[in-house]
């Protein structure tokens, strides 16, 4: 679409709101930015489009007005909901809604690489990239990590490989985006309080593969019923990756091999034992990823090497430091309550366990039988506390307490847990009750235990 010298307006400014505004302007659109917050608290953002005349700001709410028939296109945050005025506006007038993903990936030149699941998305998106740059082929990781698409859209060369992450919020948006491969992990409930239902929210994970053809390719998990169920939707070519049984067409294991089947040939990738990062999820995330590598043309020997030096990412079962035998473990990205349990299952033995946040609008009482039967404490945090209170007594759980802020939350658990086990931050819930966002949240947590060392007021039994 040529926007040259056509009115697009972009709501929620943010960064791949700023992002979109930046390269809508560069193009020579006139650009209307509106966020909710007051100008006041969007000088940084504002400052990134100070070269850029024809972007002009509405701030302080989102009203209807600022859509209106001369305009060409609205680009949506992905954190802005549908019901908003000014979309529901443009829906009335036929006007074009759609998510930044939409409007780099017109911009973009190389093939994209699209991984999305409601866990293990950033994990695998990361050690995709990394296998993919090993190859020696300049790659852009970007999207739902790091910077968003849009920013890096101009840097792109046809010769580049793009490795996106993306949300729901940001698929949902979409009406052309076709990357060459896509991956969906896995999908269990989340973002009820935004997508209102399953099918809602598969639909919109779904959108990832709907306009590949048959010469693209999409990957999916085959031990994940709701992912699997998918396999006859794609005009792509199907791949599956399972943990649990042989699949005809992509990557298992068997006696305890990573291998790859193409169909006519089976190859063999490396041990899983090899593999350096910790947890089945993480042996799921890496045949993904592999898959994915394999399928983009890196070498296996490429592939295996990655697998055995990949540290894993920050905030998902980072490692953060041993005070007096307790190890504390950073998963703020654990946002849901399968990514927790999984987070759980990660380790050996009972564990004590920070959690809660934001109240998305999920079930508990799976989550709480699971608490039950891996963690010897949990410290409960944030707005869900007393929903998830309730849950962890009706299954009988009673060694909980609750904590006013993360700091004290720490200290609590450093107290509850003994010498030799596992004090994990894995919230199960969203930070934005308590935080800007996950790496915030997950920062001072790190923080918090560093500050232990050296305390004269914990005792441990």
């Amino acid at each position: 679409m040529d926007l040259k010298g056509k009115k697009v307006v972009v709501i929620g400014l943010a960064r791949s709101g700023a992002a979109s505004a930046r390269l809508l302007a560069e193009d020579g659109a006139e650009v209307v930015v509106n966020d909710r917050k007051p100008a006041a608290e969007l000088t940084e953002e504002m400052d990134a489009l100070r070269d850029f005349p024809a972007v002009t700001l509405v701030a302080g709410s989102h009203p209807a007005e600022i859509v209106d028939s001369s305009v060409a296109l609205v680009i949506k945050n992905p954190g802005v909901p549908l019901d908003l005025p000014p979309i529901v506006r443009a829906t009335e007038l036929g006007i074009p809604v759609i998510t930044e993903v939409e409007l780099a990936a017109w911009k973009i030149s190389a093939p994209i690489v699209a991984i999305t699941g409601t866990n293990g998305k950033t994990t695998t998106t990361a050690l995709t990239g990394e296998m993919y740059k090993n190859s020696g082929r300049r790659t852009f990781v970007a999207g739902n990590i790091g910077l968003p698409l849009s920013a890096i859209a101009r840097s792109v060369t046809p010769q580049d490989v793009v490795v996106a992450e993306l949300s729901s919020f940001q698929l949902e948006g979409t009406l052309s985006f076709r990357p060459s491969l896509s991956a969906i992990l896995n999908i269990t409930p989340d973002h009820m309080d935004r997508h209102g239902t399953l099918d809602d929210y598969r639909e919109a994970k779904a959108k990832i593969f709907a306009n590949q053809k048959d010469d693209d390719a999409v990957v999916l998990n085959a031990d994940d019923t709701e992912t699997y169920g998918m396999r006859l939707r794609p005009a792509a070519t199907v791949y599956t990756f399972s943990r649990m049984k042989e699949v005809p067409q992509g990557a298992y294991v068997r006696d305890g091999q990573i291998i790859i089947n193409n169909g006519t040939e089976i190859q063999r990738v490396c041990a899983i034992s090899d593999i350096a990062i910790p947890g089945a999820h993480n042996l799921e995330n890496a045949l993904a990823a592999t898959l994915l590598a394999w399928l983009g043309g890196v070498p296996l020997g490429t592939i295996a090497d990655t697998l055995r030096q990949f540290p894993g990412v920050p905030h998902r079962l980072e490692f953060v430091q041993t005070v007096n035998g307790i190890s504390f473990y950073n998963d703020s990205k654990g946002t849901n309550t399968d990514a927790a349990i999984k987070a759980m299952e990660a380790f050996a033995g009972r564990k004590v366990l920070i959690a809660g946040g934001y109240d998305k609008g999920g079930e508990f009482e799976s989550f709480a039988e699971a608490l039950k039967e891996h963690a010897s404490h949990v410290v409960i945090i944030g707005q869900v506390a007393a929903r998830l209170a309730s849950a962890l007594t009706a299954v009988g759980f009673t060694h909980f307490e609750y904590a006013g802020s993360l700091d004290e939350a720490v200290r609590k658990s450093y107290r509850a847990a003994k010498a030799g086990e596992i004090v994990l931050l894995s919230p199960a819930c969203a930070s934005w009750d308590m935080f800007r966002d996950f790496e915030e949240r997950g920062d001072q947590f790190k923080d918090a235990v560093l500050q232990l060392e050296g305390r004269g007021d914990e005792t441990n039994s």
